[in-house]
């Protein structure tokens, strides 16, 4: 399939995980700056989002899937932004530039739509297994690798599915990141939240804000906070 943005497109036929409102949400969201990592990219999808955002902006976008990266290659070269992004076949435990040794790091915005099922059945196919389980990325080792990669100032920020924010939140508090910014995302105004945004980062002085989002009204529309966040991306 593919997709349709206004300033770069989506192809996405050789990944598992196609594109979705998740990607949308974190890259319209999420803080930036002038150095940007992109934790499993996928499509590249959030790396063009946050390059679009950030225009003076350099992106490295690591991924480990083969037809991901084949995807997000050919999305980013097709695009304006292709001279300020850079597609790594690398998964984070093994992605640490000779920088990163520094306690200072070398990222202000580290961004991730990670693998979010936990200890539940796997799918046989074992491409769509590692988009979408954490067997290849632990909650654990994202808060941990990320601090290291992150500059003092620096924030990580990713969504999850509400039910699993405790555990990556307790992972963070206990590596020393605080909890900047959470949103709560609801679908519908009848249901519970579905997914989180969050923002962590190093200054431990940072009082958290939390807010709570609606994605669509009664009739089924975008919201007018939705639409003003996506508003640079969409068509219509």
């Amino acid at each position: 399939m593919s997709f349709t943005f206004k300033q770069f497109h989506i192809t996405d036929d050789h990944t598992a995980m196609k594109v979705g409102t998740d990607g949308v949400l974190l890259g319209a969201w999420a803080k930036g700056g002038l150095r940007i990592l992109d934790i499993g990219t996928g499509t590249g999808l959030i790396a063009l989002m946050m390059a679009q955002r950030f225009p003076s902006a350099q992106i490295d976008a690591i991924e480990i899937d083969k037809g991901a990266l084949e995807d997000a290659r050919f999305n980013v070269s097709k695009s304006p932004f292709n001279d300020r992004i850079n597609i790594l076949n690398s998964s984070l435990q093994d992605y640490v530039p000779c920088s990163a040794i520094q306690e200072e790091g070398i990222y202000d915005a580290i961004v991730c739509n990670p693998p979010y099922f936990i200890n539940s059945l796997k799918n046989p196919l074992q491409q769509r297994t590692t988009a979408r389980h954490t067997d290849s990325l632990s909650h654990q080792e994202l808060i941990y690798y990320s601090k290291r990669l992150l500059k003092p100032n620096g924030t990580l920020s990713i969504i999850v599915p509400s039910e699993n924010k405790d555990i990556l939140e307790a992972e963070a508090i206990f590596n020393g990141l605080s909890i900047q910014k959470i949103t709560n995302i609801k679908t519908k105004s009848s249901k519970s939240a579905k997914r989180c945004l969050i923002e962590f980062g190093k200054d431990t002085t940072t009082v958290c804000k939390i807010e709570e989002q609606l994605l669509n009204n009664d009739i089924g529309a975008r919201t007018m906070w939705y639409q003003n966040l996506t508003q640079a991306f969409y068509i219509k």
